[in-house]
């Protein structure tokens, strides 16, 4: 399908046959003029992308995970034989890297979706950041109507986050239990230690907003490499499509949403089922309830730990041990004040903090981020594309 197989092109080559045939990616309503070409849904034309993206490919692989090959399965599949070898009901399986892809695969190639599987493995195989800040709100919006400004935010975390086709569900009331379940056609970025990770991160006025951000910055969907003028004529772009090549520094915002204090307290002191389409809240057994936050325009969800602060200005913690502090930029503005902190120091300042809006009731409320779902089509169409 792709010719010459002893040429190999580049991973920025075969990025761009990629781009040029995923045109209808994310869309699930077709107009009569939207078609697909006969490659995009050419399940040979992707299992050789893949073979040659992920398995045949010269740039090393970096990281240690990329070593996993995703594959996703065909839906509305009859009964497998149980030779098939692949996982009961989840969407998806995965295998160890291996030299040939084919027998990678082994029997259960009738059962894979090469077009899915390679956008998966693109997704799976990139590397992410999260990003948690507390901003004022009165700051954003001028943010928001001032194009061009920068945005300095009170206080921020940057974590590496992994994609992954399946979502863990954390026990709060003891959060050495989780359990793994398939995410997909979801893709979940969870936060392992999130407990310990944002346990300076509290809300201490009712101008505070929570900021999340998930940005992707380097591996399979940042190919390094310049532009060729002149390739094979199986692996060449159209004229119509061109090649960005991305740098070290490129970065790519997949998620980005904030909610201001009140509407946490809120479900926080309530305990509702739901809060309109943008807040839920699921009650643990201990003090830490679990809210979900909806993405602007309903895309996404955040799953977000929240609990009280207590009053920690009689309490001995103990030493305090530093947390540290991306020093890197928030991707919606340039942080001029560096935040370092530890948590007891945190709760104490929380309750100082709050003592000033004693009319308002103010509780403050310490946020952990625990985990990111965004659908898979999403996040493959801005990889391609934003």
């Amino acid at each position: 399908m792709l010719g010459d197989k002893s040429l190999t092109p580049t991973r920025l080559e075969l990025l761009s046959m990629v781009r040029k045939h995923s045109k209808l990616l994310g869309q699930t309503i077709l107009n009569e003029g939207d078609s697909p070409d006969d490659l995009e849904m050419d399940s040979s034309f992707w299992h050789d992308i893949i073979d040659l993206y992920f398995v045949r490919s010269r740039e090393s692989r970096g990281r240690e995970d990329d070593d996993l090959i995703f594959f996703v399965k065909k839906m509305n599949l009859e009964a497998q034989k149980p030779s098939d070898n692949v996982e009961g009901n989840s969407p998806y399986f995965v295998r160890r890297w291996a030299p040939k892809l084919d027998e990678l695969v082994g029997e259960s190639s009738v059962v894979v979706d090469w077009r899915r599987s390679f956008y998966l493995n693109l997704i799976a195989h990139t590397s992410f950041s999260v990003t948690v800040a507390i901003c004022s709100h009165q700051v954003l919006q001028q943010y928001q109507a001032s194009q061009g400004k920068t945005l300095s935010p009170i206080y921020k975390v940057v974590k590496t986050v992994y994609a992954s086709p399946s979502r863990i569900n954390f026990h709060l009331d003891s959060r050495k239990e989780v359990e793994t379940a398939p995410a997909y056609p979801d893709i979940c970025f969870a936060v392992d230690d999130f407990d310990s990770t944002f346990d300076a991160v509290v809300l201490t006025d009712p101008d505070h907003c929570y900021v999340v951000l998930l940005n992707a910055h380097d591996g399979a969907a940042f190919p390094h490499g310049q532009k060729t003028e002149h390739s094979s004529s199986d692996v060449s772009s159209s004229e119509n499509v061109t090649i960005p090549v991305k740098t070290k520094d490129s970065k790519i915002n997949l998620f980005s949403g904030f909610i201001k204090y009140q509407m946490v307290r809120e479900a926080y002191d309530a305990g509702r089922s739901g809060f309109g389409s943008l807040l839920s809240l699921g009650h643990s057994s201990g003090k830490t309830d679990r809210i979900f936050m909806k993405g602007p325009g309903g895309r996404g969800e955040v799953e977000v730990a929240v609990s009280g602060v207590l009053d920690q200005s009689k309490v001995d913690l103990g030493p305090q041990s530093p947390i540290q502090i991306s020093k890197k930029g928030l991707g919606i503005g340039t942080i001029v004040r560096k935040a370092a902190s530890v948590a007891s120091t945190a709760a104490k300042q929380a309750y100082a903090a709050a003592s000033s809006h004693a009319d308002e009731e103010m509780l403050p409320l310490k946020c952990c981020l625990m985990s990111i779902s965004l659908p898979w089509e999403n996040i493959a169409h801005d990889l391609l594309f934003k």
